[in-house]
């Protein structure tokens, strides 16, 4: 089988889309129900530590794995020739079989873009180690993209992994090394949260997370320290884009918060995938 994708690329590119297809499924789970767990269990923690007892023990919210999907207006269960990924919502015309509820189309987009990204890491790669890093790398990514875009949050439950990740891998090394990886880390780190403070004491007021702090640092670790400026500047330039694109066509008002972590994301992705091309574009700024 190895034989026959290092043989046949477009084979290889080909079940790599159907893979992420599949897994963008699940990304919609961890999208949709790893914030509830997560809030879920930190209320669980305040009272705890307060000493205090909840009047009525909370629910907890559906798992990951074992609860099935199910309509949120009718409760039913997402049968399983409903679930097939992009194909199912297109069949359904984007609505529940049972009761005619539009399905969001964050659904299709999510496992559309998992698919494409996943196909581009082994283009980028090939059959190795580095693909199935890069792949896993991604798939982390879209699903902090993901939830930043709907709770503004981007839970330690996935950046510190991806931090920790990186540097384990270093030791390898797969994309950077050690020395790189550290400093790398270091410098996403405290390169948004100088930005940060900076901001805050000049205007009084949070421009961004403490969880873009860690993303940009897990990808310092994935990549090194040379990945730290051309990735601020590539997600800096999309935020002020699309920002500014909203604020025209969608008359959005500037100062409500829009979250930094999905631009940080598309960024790490886009140097993951075109580093050789960009340090052909942009020699000063992407350095070898």
């Amino acid at each position: 089988m190895l034989d026959l994708l290092v043989a046949a690329p477009s084979v290889g590119l080909v079940l790599a889309g159907a893979l992420g297809l599949i897994v963008g499924s699940f990304l919609n789970v961890v999208i949709l129900r790893l914030p509830p767990r997560l809030e879920h269990q930190w209320r669980s923690d305040a009272f705890e530590v307060l000493g205090l007892e909840l009047a009525e023990p909370e629910a907890a919210p559906p798992g990951l794995v074992m609860e099935r999907s199910h309509c949120p207006q009718c409760l039913a269960q997402i049968k399983a020739y409903d679930n097939i990924p992009l194909f199912s919502y297109l069949l359904l015309r984007g609505r529940c079989r049972a009761c005619g509820l539009r399905i969001s189309p964050q659904y299709p987009l999510v496992e559309a873009a998992t698919g494409v990204a996943t196909a581009l890491c082994v283009w980028r790669f090939g059959i190795s180690a580095e693909a199935v890093g890069a792949i896993a790398l991604t798939w982390t990514l879209i699903a902090l993209a993901g939830i930043d875009l709907r709770t503004q949050l981007l839970p330690d439950a996935l950046t510190l992994p991806l931090l920790w990740g990186g540097l384990l891998l270093a030791l390898i090394p797969l994309f950077a090394s050690p020395e790189q990886a550290i400093l790398g880390a270091a410098a996403g780190y405290l390169s948004l949260w100088s930005v940060y403070w900076g901001f805050k004491l000049l205007t009084g007021k949070e421009g961004m997370g403490y969880g873009d702090f860690k993303l940009l640092a897990a990808l310092g670790a994935w990549f090194g320290a040379v990945a730290i400026l051309p990735i601020v500047l590539l997600s800096s330039a999309a935020g002020a884009l699309i920002g500014g694109l909203m604020i025209l066509l969608r008359g959005r008002d500037s100062q409500l918060p829009m979250p930094f972590g999905p631009f940080i994301a598309v960024a790490g992705f886009t140097y993951m995938i075109l580093a050789p091309q960009l340090r052909i574009w942009l020699p000063l700024f992407v350095p070898e």
